[in-house]
Parts: C-alpha cells; structure tokens; sequence
C-alpha cells in the first residue's frame, strides 16, 4: 500500500545534528557537537553506523579498579558496569542501541538473581545490535538468560510449555493479531529440547558459572508442524527463518524503531518506508537504521524534542555532560542505582513487557528525582564539563543577560523553549547584579552554576 508522505519542515543544520546526537546517542557536548558539524549529517550517521570501526573503551583498566564487575554476581554491579560503559564509550549509538533490544527483549534478574548472565545477554545484544534480525531472534532464542526467563528450558516433546514461543511471536517479532493458537503450539514444539546446559548448583567454590544454551535432541519434537501457512518437521531455527519472512514482521520492527528513534505517535507512511528497507536489505537493521536517521520523519521539525528522555538516557547524558566518572572512582553505583530511582531498573524490568516509555516515564515523584539529579551534577563547578562551559562563556564574554542565557542553552544542547519557560529564565538571569565571568572569580562562576541548575530543571531538558 502506497500512502502519501506528509510534507514537512525540515530541522536546520546545527539543530539537526543535535537531534541526532540525542537519538543515536546521549546527546553531546559543545565540543563534540562541533565536531560532528565539520564532518556534516552524512558523514555522522554513517560514523555511527559503523561503530566496528572505533576502538571499545579500556575494560582491563575498568576491570582492575572495578574487579566486581568482571564476575557481577551482583545485580548492582552488573548495573554500575553497563552505565560506566554508557558513560565513556565511544560509540555511544551501540548502546543506545542495545538499550533498545533490552527493552524489546525484556529479561530481568529477579527470577533467576544470576546477574553475571544478564550481563552475558547485554553483550550478545552489544555484539548483535545492528546485524540482521534473523541472526539476533536466533541468538536470543539461544540466550541462557531469556531460555530461563520464559521456562525453554522445561519445553520438551512430551510436555510442550508455550512461553518462549508466545512471546516470540507476541513481543519480539510479529505483534498480537498477526497468528493463531495453531502458530503458537506449533511454534513451542519446534522450540522443544532448546534448554541450558548443567552447572554446578550454586557455583561455589568455583565462581559464577552462566547458564547457557544446550540443544537436547532426546527431547525435541521431530514431527511436522504447521506454521504461518508453511508445514515441515521445522526446529526453532527453521520457526525464525519464518517469521523474519512476514510482512507482519517488518511492521512490527519498523515500528519499534519508529517509536524508540523517532516518535511514539506512529506516522504509518514513515514506517512503511523503514519497514520497505528490511524487506528489501534482507532484514538487515544497519540498513533500516540509515532510512530512519535520513528519513524526513525523523529530520522534521515535527521529531524534535518529541520524546521523554528515558532515565537511563537522562543519567547517562548528564554525566557525559558534566564529564564525571571518566576514570574508575567509587560512587558508580549510585549513579547507576539512579536510573532504578527514576523508573528503569536495568537488567530487571518489571515484566516480558518492559518498560512502559514516554509520558509514562514521568510522574511527581519520578520528576523531582530527575531534576534533583541533573541540577546537582550541573552545580558541581569542578566537574571537567563543568569547567568547560565556564572556560567557554569566560572567552566570549556574552554581552548582555539574554545573551548568556542562550548560549547556556546552546551549551546544553537545548535550541528551543515555551514561552513560558524562556520568560522565567529571562527573568531569574536578569535577577541582581551583572553575572562577570572574566574578574568574577568563584562567586560568578557559582552564580552561573545556578543558571544552570534552573535550566536543567525545565521541562525541555527532559525531552530528546
């Protein structure tokens, strides 16, 4: 079905790339934004697109200073590890992007409390993020930690246990409507024997052991099944080779995409096209990813500043903001325990489901967290990032309040504002004497931090 694709106006340059910057990664700093305009929008996206070709971020050096981290036997070290390297990584769009097959594939540690194999399934995702969709529902089908989550382990031919194959066909890949109750015996069946490998019950005295994949033929359904239509002696791999097939499936990941990069308002001709590039990549997602950041929908002005930063977004862009935690140092593990605070409990989602996103991550409680947080590490006058907004507007002197104002909000990334929210920063900059960065000293530059603080306590700064 052809549909007509609604005429838009398209972002600016500078705005533009900053949009990208927050979607594809946790937004950036004045200097990183520079440096992204003097390689242009193309350039960037295809930098981003091809994260294979930046070097990781030093975990032996993590590891030595966090040695809890290499076994996390522990769910909050399992957590401090994930947004220590949200933190400093350099290919940020990695782990937004396996941020978002985390929330697709929902899994948590609550059932198993075996943290080390979420952080196994973290980085499988890590690994599988912008690969073909085939190859990641089959390495989540083989994952130790999702087999467990939803009882693979107990499907075997004599009793078959629905679960996985539900929720693969409702959650993962096709969407409600889409199959029947035959699809989803059928499926379970060929799914029969794919259970996890013995360990040692407990793992002590021999460290933690992750469970993990084992294929049980003495176990496995070896009849015909008919699925989606099609009829054989079909195993798991065969189910998915299916599915990926579907035109149901190429909406469905379309429109997650959609939702998670662009907008949660669906716009059915924009996801058609993205849904077009799977078919036509062979369900490659690096190539839907591409459509998506050069499509009109997401260059529009209509995208920006459309959704509620995530919490796991809000603290991770803070602290790449400020320039915190970019050497191993304690405290980590609050930070990390603040993404749980605010709604989003990494590794350990409150159901299959995961988390319900947008206006949903807010509430009253949630909000004033959210502020307090941001407005504490933005008052830090010795944080690296910090300094570094402070050493620019001390260059460039702006001359007047309302022009310090807007270059603060150009330094923190933000570009537009209510008219509400402009007249009341207005009015709090314009308040006592004049703000003189350049013979100052400390007092000026704390009169700034509190500028700060205000503006990362606007609405604005909640949203991506």
């Amino acid at each position: 079905m052809v549909m007509e694709t609604p005429r838009r106006v398209r972002l600016g340059e500078k705005q533009l790339m900053a949009h990208l910057l927050r979607r594809a990664a946790f937004g950036a700093t004045h200097d990183e934004l520079q440096a992204a305009l003097a390689k242009g929008y193309e350039a960037v996206v295809d930098e981003i697109l091809h994260p294979e070709r930046t070097l990781d971020l030093d975990e032996h050096l993590m590891f030595r200073y966090y040695p809890d981290f290499r076994e996390s036997r522990q769910i909050f070290s399992a957590q401090s590890y994930w947004v220590y390297r949200m933190i400093n990584t350099r290919k940020p769009f990695e782990e937004k992007m396996t941020l978002f097959w985390h929330g697709l594939f929902a899994t948590a540690y609550f059932k198993a409390e075996k943290a080390h194999t979420n952080v196994s399934q973290i980085a499988m995702l890590r690994r599988s993020c912008l690969g073909s969709f085939r190859d990641i529902l089959l390495n989540i089908s083989r994952d130790g930690a999702m087999i467990y989550w939803l009882d693979n382990q107990e499907n075997t031919k004599d009793v078959h246990n629905e679960n996985f194959g539900r929720e693969l066909l409702e959650l993962f890949s096709m969407g409600i409507g889409t199959y029947t109750e035959d699809d989803v015996k059928a499926c379970a069946r060929a799914f029969t024997g794919w259970g996890l490998k013995k360990t040692i019950p407990g793992g002590l005295p021999f460290s933690h052991q992750d469970m993990v994949f084992e294929f049980y033929p003495d176990q496995h359904d070896y009849g015909d099944k008919t699925f989606l239509g099609e009829t054989g002696p079909f195993d798991g791999t065969d189910i998915i080779d299916i599915i990926v097939r579907q035109p149901a499936t190429a909406h469905f990941i379309a429109s997650k995409l959609y939702a998670f990069f662009v907008s949660e308002t669906p716009d059915e001709a924009a996801i058609l096209e993205l849904a077009d590039a799977y078919v036509t990549s062979g369900y490659d997602i690096r190539s839907v990813m591409r459509a998506l950041f050069m499509s009109d929908a997401f260059c529009s002005l209509d995208a920006h500043y459309a959704k509620v930063k995530s919490p796991a977004e809000h603290v991770v862009g803070t602290m790449r903001l400020v320039g915190d935690y970019t050497y191993p140092r304690f405290g980590i593990r609050e930070i990390a325990r603040e993404c749980g605070y605010m709604g989003q409990e990494l590794m350990n989602p409150p159901s299959v489901e995961g988390w319900h996103s947008g206006s949903e991550w807010i509430d009253t409680g949630i909000l004033v967290e959210r502020v307090n947080f941001a407005a504490g590490q933005v008052a830090n006058i010795e944080l690296p990032g910090v300094q570094r907004i402070i050493a620019i507007l001390r260059e460039e002197s702006p001359p007047t309040p309302d022009d310090l104002m807007t270059r603060c909000l150009e330094l923190l990334g933000i570009y537009e504002l209510s008219a509400t929210t402009r007249d009341a920063l207005y009015t709090f900059v314009r308040r006592g004497a004049p703000l003189d960065l350049v013979d100052g000293g400390e007092r000026a530059e704390r009169r700034l931090a509190a500028l700060l603080q205000v503006i990362v306590a606007t609405r604005e700064y909640q949203l991506a």
